[in-house]
């Protein structure tokens, strides 16, 4: 930038259940790329570039994976708000609107691998309950929206959180035998606010991978193109909401664990403010300073289906959300940032994203008449630096958080993660690459001499 030249500068301001960002003005000058690091950013993208052309040339070739069968039952099309109020009703039974998702799921999952565990008898069992009950309170259909307002929504759960009967292994092996007992917080109160859930969906090992896969239930394909990701590590929820056998989801957020499987999938997802959700009953749970960090939140197929399920998944937080107000978008004030300034740890943004954000820039000021403004903060290429530095950070009281390397060995052996590549390389390992690759790397950016330069 220019001697004197104004930047804007993001400070959170806390307003109840949301995050507001005020955009103000500093001379701080912008901070460039040094030398060393532009050649540390051709290192590493010439190293990552050289292992894409080998694994693609490498990688299998077959005929092209056949595309998911189309949606035709038309109760897969009705968002969750809509289902439970036909339900009351008595315009659909439950026990329909469960059948015709088991079906569903049970159509698309051996292509895209998203459940990993159902609980269809229970469902319908629970459906017939949901119906008996509807029958019983004689048409009072407002009291039943008071007590039930997801009344028979079909619902899955990522793995990691606990639900009663069903596996809690986060992609790990060595959890293998462990069940649930009980439900994790968020998801009680979705069960006592009517929903019925079906089963449990993938996630990345320990939750802390862009991609759900491990090597305990495999790799969740997208459903829109099967060879590619579903995302993570919130995955399996992404897809099988993306491929209709889904209409609302749990999941959970630390780095974009909610928000990238949704775009992925092309569903809805939303981060609350750290907080609302309560985050008990998930595996694994916050430590050290990252409690703060951590957020449960809905995921759904159809947007009117996000703040009905934040009501019921905040608890008693809700009431000091302002979650019926009305918005006027054309109050509101919209910001821009195409990418992150050039971080040397992260993809660069493909030209195909920046290229569509320009478009909705375009939309937003059209039809809405405001002017979007575009933002810059250098500081955003050191996000993985300040992200990994937040996530081996100690809490108030000075109690570090647990280590990665730790969780690896939840119900089995202590894991070293130099020893683990060896055992990768030779087909003996139970973690993926990326978890081995991730802990190593989080304790490379962790090493003082090695953060300092990076």
């Amino acid at each position: 930038q220019r001697k004197g030249q104004t930047r804007p500068w993001i400070q959170p301001d806390r307003l109840p259940g949301l995050q507001a960002v005020v955009l103000e003005t500093c001379e701080t000058p912008a901070m460039a790329l040094t030398r060393l690091e532009r050649l540390l950013a051709l290192a590493i993208r010439a190293i990552t570039g050289f292992f894409f052309v080998l694994f693609s040339l490498l990688a299998p070739r077959g005929a092209e994976s056949p595309r998911l069968p189309p949606v035709t039952n038309p109760l897969l099309r009705l968002s969750g708000v809509e289902l439970a109020r036909r339900i009351r009703r008595g315009e659909v039974s439950c026990v329909e609107v469960i059948q015709a998702y088991i079906d569903r799921i049970q159509e698309v999952n051996p292509q895209i691998n998203a459940m990993v565990k159902d609980r269809f008898s229970a469902a319908l069992q629970e459906a017939v309950q949901v119906d008996k009950l509807v029958s019983e309170e004689g048409g009072d259909e407002e009291s039943l929206q008071d007590r039930y307002p997801l009344l028979g929504v079909p619902l899955t759960v990522k793995e990691a959180f606990a639900l009663q009967g069903m596996p809690q292994a986060s992609g790990l092996v060595s959890r293998k035998g462990v069940v649930s007992r009980n439900d994790a917080a968020a998801v009680a109160l979705l069960k006592r606010a009517g929903a019925v859930p079906l089963g449990v969906t993938n996630c990345s090992e320990l939750c802390m991978w862009l991609e759900s896969s491990n090597r305990l239930y495999g790799t969740t394909n997208n459903p829109y193109c099967t060879e590619r990701i579903a995302g993570g590590s919130s995955g399996g929820e992404g897809s099988i909401l993306g491929s209709g056998a889904s209409v609302i989801g749990v999941g959970s957020d630390i780095g974009g664990s909610i928000r990238m499987p949704s775009f992925f999938n092309g569903v809805f997802g939303h981060k609350p403010t750290p907080g609302i959700v309560p985050n008990e009953g998930q595996f694994p749970c916050a430590s050290g300073l990252q409690d703060p960090f951590l957020c449960t939140g809905p995921m759904c197929r159809y947007a009117e289906d996000l703040i009905p399920m934040l009501r019921v998944m905040a608890g008693p937080n809700a009431n000091g959300l302002d979650l019926s107000a009305e918005v006027d978008l054309k109050q509101l004030r919209f910001y821009s940032m195409a990418h992150d300034g050039g971080a040397l740890l992260v993809s660069p943004v493909d030209r195909e994203l920046v290229e569509s954000q320009r478009k909705v820039i375009e939309r937003l000021e059209a039809d809405l008449g405001v002017k979007v403004q575009e933002v810059h903060i250098p500081q955003f290429k050191y996000s993985f630096q300040i992200w990994s530095a937040m996530m081996s950070a100690a809490d108030e009281n000075g109690k570090p958080p647990q280590s990665f390397v730790g969780l690896m060995g939840d119900h089995g052996k202590p894991v070293w993660p130099v020893w683990e590549l060896l055992k990768w390389m030779m087909g003996l390992s139970t973690h993926t690459i990326a978890a081995i690759g991730k802990n190593m790397l989080l304790i490379l950016t962790m090493t003082p001499s090695v953060n300092s330069i990076l």
